[in-house]
């Protein structure tokens, strides 16, 4: 695989591909945060989830939240690949790797880099239950989806 710091995929996520890109001498820490399918949802059972995502876009704010990082811990070098298409229960959905010279940092700008992932980058799921279904237009799960899609019609 051609080596990419930040990246949206339809194909499985290794976790050593986002690793290697954050291996470094000077740094004593990497932290990763692997983002998997659950199961339960608010007491709904999931069967399986579809991502979708405006990738271009997706990506640049993918690094776009790389710089954010090194900005706020500058010694910090952040990689992170999610994936889109229909993923099941327990797929990898995203990694995270962060790696810095001491723990703390490395732990901070994870936690960090997840969030923003969730605020900014224009990817939307699928939710698909026993029950039903129903698109989800952020990673708060706090909007449909967006005005213009070709699912919108489902909601």
């Amino acid at each position: 695989m051609e080596s990419k710091q930040f990246w949206i995929t339809e194909k499985f996520i290794s976790i050593d591909d986002v690793v290697k890109n954050v291996v470094r001498p000077e740094a004593g820490a990497i932290n990763t945060f692997i983002g998997t399918v659950r199961e339960f949802t608010k007491g709904k059972r999931t069967l399986y989830l579809k991502y979708d995502a405006y990738v271009p876009m997706a990506e640049k704010k993918l690094a776009q939240i790389g710089d954010e990082i090194r900005g706020k811990w500058p010694e910090a070098r952040c990689s992170i690949a999610h994936r889109i298409g229909e993923l099941s229960i327990s797929d990898i959905a995203v990694v995270i790797a962060v790696s810095t010279p001491h723990r703390a940092d490395s732990y901070d700008a994870s936690r960090y880099a997840i969030e923003r992932i969730k605020e900014i980058v224009p990817i939307w799921k699928k939710e698909h239950w026993e029950d039903g279904e129903q698109w989800i237009g952020d990673q708060l799960e706090s909007k449909a989806y967006p005005s213009g899609h070709p699912e919108q019609e489902d909601l």
